[in-house]
């Protein structure tokens, strides 16, 4: 199977159905990020803290696999040169509406999260990567691609999905029920049967759960230093919140001395 058009038709899938993360933002919030007043989700919930972000004015940045009209757009009407990249053609159009609806200027790009050949060394100031590695298969390669493009001490913010919740029997957990079945990293192509795919997941892309060693690992062996860490959850929208946090998000910098 071909991992990268699967998922691309079902995130375009997923723009069609109005999932919460493919409706462009509001004008309203437009107008607060040209104030500085940016409310950006890397997890589902908690805003990042705005001494995350580097000086945004004329700022190079990549959303990476980051399409849906949200982020980017926000980012520039704060004042960035903002480029996003995603594998759904349908995603990176929600941008390019709010784009012209807000007089902004943003590229898009359509491509692999793992393999950004078509970026030079230290392009980016800023790379704004959401909970969206999950959709692949190997997540170390994204944390190298980041570090390669972005400049000496630019910033990487990541949202992580905690491997831990990729692991209990699903047909247990829509009763409330958490029933370890599976082991880390999870795959939707290996954990499951296609059957089970099909009736537990029907239609949403297909979902990977990284270790915490690729996750966070990964980033510190690509080269990053973490400086910054929070955790989230969905406020209670699924039983498992009540014991942990599902969601990471990491603020990484590049330092001066790192190698490409």
């Amino acid at each position: 199977m071909d991992i990268r058009e699967e998922n691309r038709k079902r995130w375009n899938q997923q723009v069609e159905n109005q999932n919460e993360w493919t409706i462009p933002i509001s004008a309203e919030a437009i107008e607060k990020a040209r104030r500085g007043e940016l409310q950006l989700l890397l997890t589902p919930t908690k805003p990042v803290p705005h001494d995350w972000y580097p000086p945004l004015k004329d700022a190079k940045i990549l959303c990476l696999a980051s399409g849906g009209g949200q982020q980017g757009p926000a980012l520039a009407a704060a004042g960035a040169d903002v480029t996003v990249f995603d594998n759904s053609p349908l995603q990176l159009q929600q941008d390019e509406f709010v784009a012209r609806r807000e007089n902004l200027r943003i590229k898009t790009i359509e491509g692999d999260m793992r393999d950004l050949s078509i970026f030079q060394n230290e392009s980016f100031d800023l790379i704004f990567h959401p909970c969206s590695n999950t959709f692949v298969p190997d997540v170390r390669p994204v944390w190298k691609e980041a570090f390669r493009t972005l400049k000496r001490e630019g910033t990487l913010l990541a949202g992580i999905s905690n491997p831990v919740t990729y692991l209990f029997d699903p047909a247990l957990e829509k009763q409330g029920i958490h029933q370890l079945r599976f082991a880390a990293p999870y795959s939707d192509l290996t954990s499951l049967s296609a059957e089970e795919r099909e009736k537990y997941y029907p239609d949403e892309p297909l979902s990977f759960g990284h270790t915490l060693e690729d996750q966070i690992g990964g980033q510190i062996d690509a080269g990053f230093h973490i400086i910054g860490f929070f955790e989230d959850d969905w406020h209670g929208r699924y039983a498992i919140d009540k014991y942990l946090k599902t969601f990471i998000a990491t603020r990484a910098l590049k330092s001066s001395f790192g190698t490409i």
